[in-house]
């Protein structure tokens, strides 16, 4: 939701940092120390009955940075601290604003105002940012963190995932860096959100808190990240930032529901690559569709653990009807992967696209059955 207002070994000993412990490691009279909290798979070599991480790859994995002291013989690493985050995150993150868009026009009160956020994806002015916050405004304008000012000169919605990606005429803006992949996250985890809450005057503002919760669906197509990081309105299109200062998803108050209070969602870095990539190419995001209408369990449908299968209710495509489906069928799985909600045959959709051939385990008559069927593109 957008805020609306009125106002040699030695040598190559010096890059080896630490043992699998993450505690102290001796060789060759070397220390190496090093703390970090959380469980990290890195790259490790048994020397001597000793095990030892590289030093690129604790700082690869974990953030912050690491430097080799050959006067003291000790290698002193540092953890990404919330203020520097939020430093290094900062000239990534914009603020968007613009006259709030009524039935296709502007109000013409001059204080009728809508604010959001967004991140830079691109140094030559492409910004990733919420579909309702570019959708709901006029003549909008983004600001940078050095404070100047741009009109947008391109953009791309896409409104069912609620990204949007805009361009304006500016070069050598600071990209901010995306998570590749949301699989290793956890519930617990510290995160940071970054954006322009209830008033235009507090760009650039922080919150930290931890992610509540995982694979989340609020009306929405593709699975969400929950945090209790406060996500007030303008924060809407900002970064949800981890320990080591990576975005792992874009903020979106547009799932959050009014009056609940520490419960925000934001959409995962991967959903969100998906989206941009599919933009950038092709202008819109090419979605694959069963070509036929589905109804998932009544388990399924108050959020009850179940491998309950899902139901057909409507066929749609001819090559739905070719291949032999009926209103009345279940499906059990697309590709080998078990599917029991919407939610997941969208989330398979992502690797995938229109006019690819699917292999379909369905119940049909009573007996178990296997159909191939050529993917539709959902209008």
């Amino acid at each position: 939701m957008m805020s609306k207002n009125r106002s040699g070994k030695r040598q190559r000993n010096r890059n080896i940092v630490c043992s699998a412990v993450m505690a102290f490691a001796m060789l060759g009279g070397t220390t190496v120390t090093a703390a970090q909290s959380q469980t990290a798979s890195l790259d490790a070599k048994v020397i001597d009955g000793q095990v030892y991480v590289k030093a690129s790859s604790m700082v690869s994995t974990l953030g912050g940075q690491g430097a080799y002291d050959a006067k003291s013989k000790t290698y002193q690493y540092t953890k990404e601290s919330i203020p520097s985050i939020v430093k290094k995150l900062s000239p990534s993150v914009v603020a968007i604003i613009g006259k709030v868009n009524v039935n296709g026009s502007s109000s013409s009160d001059r204080y009728n105002l809508a604010h959001g956020t967004g991140v830079v994806y691109k140094a030559d002015g492409w910004i990733i940012t919420n579909a309702h916050v570019v959708s709901e405004l006029a003549n909008a304008v983004v600001v940078t963190s050095d404070g100047k000012s741009y009109n947008i000169v391109k953009q791309y919605v896409d409104e069912i995932s609620d990204i949007a990606l805009i361009q304006i005429n500016a070069k050598k803006l600071t990209p901010a860096t995306f998570a590749a992949s949301t699989s290793t996250l956890e519930v617990g985890e510290t995160v940071v959100a970054l954006g322009t809450p209830i008033s235009f005057a507090f760009r650039n503002s922080a919150s930290m808190g931890i992610i509540s919760g995982l694979n989340r669906s609020v009306d929405s197509m593709y699975k969400l990240i929950q945090t209790d990081a406060a996500i007030n309105p303008g924060n809407s299109g900002g970064p949800l930032v981890n320990v080591k200062g990576e975005v792992v998803g874009i903020n979106s108050l547009k799932y959050s529901a009014i009056g609940v209070e520490n419960m925000g969602f934001s959409i995962p870095s991967d959903t969100v690559q998906y989206i941009v990539n599919q933009l950038t190419k092709y202008g819109k995001v090419k979605r694959p569709s069963l070509g036929f209408e589905i109804e998932e369990s009544w388990s399924a449908i108050v959020g009850l653990p179940t491998n309950e299968p899902l139901t057909v209710t409507r066929v749609d495509s001819d090559a739905a009807v070719k291949a032999g489906i009926k209103v009345g069928d279940v499906l059990y799985s697309v590709n080998g992967r078990q599917v029991t909600t919407e939610l997941d045959i969208h989330e398979l959709f992502k690797s995938m696209m229109p006019g690819q051939t699917v292999k379909l385990m369905m119940q049909s008559g009573g007996d178990l059955v296997q159909r191939s069927i050529a993917l539709t593109e959902m209008d």
